[in-house]
């Protein structure tokens, strides 16, 4: 007798129940002997950013929904509606996020409507994602670069996303760009151009300096400042609030790379920084639980002082000092302690903006690689007849 398959059932997650399914989804969909490429998130992460009382949520919200084949749980999205982003814009726009799903198109499609269809209930015309849940987080999916393993913090998925992004009606809307150096390559040496602009940059007064984590609250400060001005004009931008940041902040403030976060100063005025993290993806993609207790934590401080590899998370520059070379002089640094450094020899940029054109051409005259692209998808919502 024919078994026939159990139909696609969307439902919103209620209770910790639910949240506890939504979240281990991912280490359900992703076998190690079918995605080795995939680098687990840590969990409490993921739990953090979903927390109602996250300071994100202070002008948001969302609604998570579960796909479903009968008792087994065949995908996942997130609904958000980022009241910031929209007022910051004078925008319309809903977002999803924390896609993930099996190669089931129908139970994409079946996500994808019922995301559109709760942000067209609160008058939403467009769904644009994944962001978990904004620009200033986790976002994108992974389009080319599939054969290379993630770092820390940035996403890696299935080629098939793809297609159930479009086949679900998903058109793209923005692609992401990583790059990457390698100073341990045999006889590497810096670009000449970088020597000079790194000079021109000296003599023209700019001056660098580590940035200093006993002195956590003002630095914080710095960064917050600059980063808003910063990131205003670019395409997707919501500015932090200074809760969020500080939240944000003390997340990553035991996993950010000593030496190579920098502050840029002009007359002894803060006006760009630099922020890296060590990949942890080297230890967590042999410690797949995403749990820090028991061994989790101990392996994330040995990997410190062991990281072969940086990723530069987030890069600044104040408007009026675009112009100057203040990028050549953060990558001679990083470059220049690379060389020096026994272990840590491999660096890699993301997320840029494909059509932000000064520094995307600025890492290809550098020798950077472009080592993987990740794309951001948008589609109409229904019109706005869904309750609420």
């Amino acid at each position: 007798m024919r078994h026939s398959t159990p139909p696609v059932v969307i439902r919103r997650v209620e209770g910790r129940r639910d949240l506890a399914r939504f979240i281990d989804f991912a280490w359900q969909l992703y076998q190690p002997s079918q995605h080795p490429n995939w680098v687990p998130p840590l969990r409490m992460t993921v739990a953090d950013v979903l927390r109602p009382g996250h300071p994100f949520y202070a002008d948001a919200a969302r609604e998570l929904f579960l796909a479903r084949r009968g008792d087994r749980v065949v995908g996942r999205i997130a609904a958000i509606e980022n009241r910031a982003h929209n007022r910051f814009h004078g925008d319309t726009v809903g977002f999803f996020g924390f896609f993930e799903c099996e190669d089931d198109q129908e139970a994409a499609t079946a996500l994808f409507a019922a995301a559109a269809a709760w942000l067209a209930a609160r008058g939403l015309t467009s769904m644009r994602g994944p962001f978990n849940p904004s620009t200033n987080y986790e976002c994108g999916l992974l389009v080319d670069g599939f054969e290379h393993r993630p770092t820390f913090m940035t996403a890696w998925n299935p080629p098939y996303y793809d297609r159930l992004c479009a086949d679900a009606g998903c058109v793209r809307a923005k692609d992401l760009l990583g790059f990457r150096f390698d100073v341990g390559t045999p006889g590497f040496v810096p670009p000449p151009i970088l020597e000079r602009h790194s000079a021109r940059a000296l003599r023209a007064g700019i001056t660098l300096r580590d940035i200093e984590p006993q002195h956590f609250d003002r630095e914080v400060a710095i960064l917050w400042d600059i980063y808003n001005e910063a990131w205003e004009a670019n395409w997707g931008f919501v500015p932090f609030t200074k809760a969020e940041f500080r939240h944000l902040a003390a997340d990553v403030r035991h996993l950010l790379a000593p030496g190579y976060c920098y502050i840029a100063s002009v007359d002894g005025v803060p006006v760009a920084f630099l922020l890296s993290v060590f990949d942890f993806n080297e230890t967590l993609r042999h410690h797949r639980s995403g749990r820090l207790l028991p061994m989790g934590l101990l392996r994330l401080l040995w990997h410190r002082r062991r990281a072969p590899s940086i990723r530069v998370m987030a890069l600044g520059v104040r408007a009026a000092f675009r112009a100057r070379p203040i990028l050549p002089l953060f990558t001679r640094e990083l470059m220049r302690r690379g060389l020096a450094s026994p272990v840590t020899k491999r660096a890699e940029a993301s997320w840029l903006l494909e059509d932000n054109h000064l520094i995307v051409k600025s890492m290809r005259a550098l020798q950077a690689t472009e080592c993987m692209r990740w794309r951001l998808y948008e589609r109409a919502t229904p019109s706005a007849t869904a309750p609420q």
